[in-house]
């Protein structure tokens, strides 16, 4: 395999980059589910769960080795906790819902994770959400009723299952905003990895079953595929603005389609293409009024830092 030109990737754009970061971390992401798939055919899912978070953890351990354990220490253990708790029913119900149905309907589905943080944001966190952004959100709950057209075409509860792992997926967006006015994203990535590492060994062990050598292969490969996954679109979070290269995010559908075709024959029907994009575009235009939103306050507060006299008081005091 040649060896990634990084001189010649760092003279693109660094908008170019993010998205470019994105669509591969979107690719992995969709190998990864694949990889469930695969493995959850041999194995309980409570152990395909407890593997990917193990094989991450080990993934993240030389990097772990670098930061040290001073640069662990944390006043929150008990937030850090929960957040993990929510994070690994998310991935528990996530992992059901891409073994049981076809991959792109659950992948279409679990696009309302935005539509569910917007929700989350208003009445948790108390947040200003404006009309537009609630017309957005219904709008995208159209787009599920679209994909699940209950009473009209094959409709089965199972269908609920990406849309309660998107609900607990916005779950654990609202406690990372609470961490992150004070934890660094370090912390709270070792945190993470080691409490749900913990937390799905307990029911692995439970159900525990050797896997053959092939699914060996799978379940080293979701846990590795996940880590630099979630690394990646780290990185394309602290180099370009969300609102510019998140809807590469919806990438996801179109390789998450083509490799279900090719692995297992699934087709995506019609309504799911429709109502998946519905969903995306919602989504979409959250994070762009979120992003505008944020750049005026942010220009707000600049303005008024710079307009201030000197005095005793705390900046931005009036």
């Amino acid at each position: 395999m040649p060896a990634i030109n990084m001189s010649a990737f760092k003279s693109i754009p660094v908008p170019v980059q993010g998205a470019l970061l994105v669509v591969i971390a979107t690719f992995g992401f969709s190998v990864m589910n694949l990889l469930v798939r695969i493995a959850s055919e041999e194995l309980p899912l409570f152990q395909v769960t407890f593997f990917r978070n193990f094989f991450a953890f080990a993934f993240m351990l030389p990097w772990l080795m670098r930061v040290g354990i001073t640069g662990l220490k944390t006043s929150r253990l008990k937030l850090h906790f929960i957040r993990s708790a929510i994070g690994i029913s998310a991935m528990l119900v996530w992992f059901a819902s891409v073994s049981w149905l076809p991959m792109a309907q659950a992948v279409a589905l679990n696009f309302t994770v935005p539509l569910f943080a917007t929700i989350g944001a208003a009445l948790i966190l108390k947040e200003d959400v404006k009309l537009r952004r609630w017309g957005a959100t219904t709008m995208g709950f159209a787009g599920v009723l679209v994909i699940l057209r209950p009473g009209v075409g094959d409709f089965s509860l199972l269908m609920l299952l990406p849309i309660l792992a998107a609900l607990l997926m916005a779950g654990s967006i609202m406690v990372v905003k609470t961490l992150t006015k004070t934890e660094s994203t370090s912390i709270t990535v070792f945190y993470t990895t080691v409490f749900m590492t913990i937390i799905s060994f307990v029911p692995a062990v439970m159900v525990w079953e050797w896997p053959s050598l092939n699914v060996w292969y799978a379940v080293i490969g979701l846990g590795m595929i996940g880590a630099m996954s979630n690394l990646l679109i780290t990185k394309a979070l602290a180099i370009a603005d969300a609102s510019a290269i998140m809807p590469f995010d919806y990438a996801r559908l179109p390789f998450m389609a083509l490799m279900a075709f090719m692995a297992f024959g699934e087709i995506p029907d019609f309504w799911t293409w429709v109502g998946g994009g519905i969903i995306a575009a919602s989504a979409i235009y959250i994070a762009h009024r979120e992003a505008r939103i944020r750049k005026r306050a942010d220009e707000k507060i600049s303005t008024r830092d710079t307009v201030q006299p000197a005095s005793n008081a705390p900046r931005g005091m009036p």
